[in-house]
């Protein structure tokens, strides 16, 4: 049985897609890293260099993430586990100088 995971795009996140959400099928529940991971490897590059941190190889210095409406730094961070209906937002990070 298949679980199906929401992923809403916001901002930079949305343009690059092309639409504001995706569903991730998954075998099992699986951390939020492995998700971004999928989405990373299945859209274009150029998503996949805005969303992932190439020197730390983790979306969070580019990417605000909440499962459910809860940032996963209050939770388990990139392990935090989804299950089916579970979304997940990703909402880009400025960073200015």
């Amino acid at each position: 049985m298949a679980l199906l995971v929401k992923v809403k795009l916001l901002g930079t996140f949305r343009e690059l897609y092309g639409k504001d959400q995706v569903a991730v099928e998954l075998k099992e529940p699986t951390s939020v890293r492995r998700v971004i991971q999928k989405l990373a490897e299945a859209l274009s590059d150029e998503f996949k260099r805005a969303i992932v941190d190439p020197e730390l190889d983790d979306p969070r210095p580019n990417a605000l993430l909440l499962v459910n409406g809860r940032e996963i730094s209050a939770l388990k961070g990139l392990e935090t586990k989804v299950y089916d209906d579970d979304e997940i937002v990703i909402v880009p990070v400025t960073h200015g100088g």
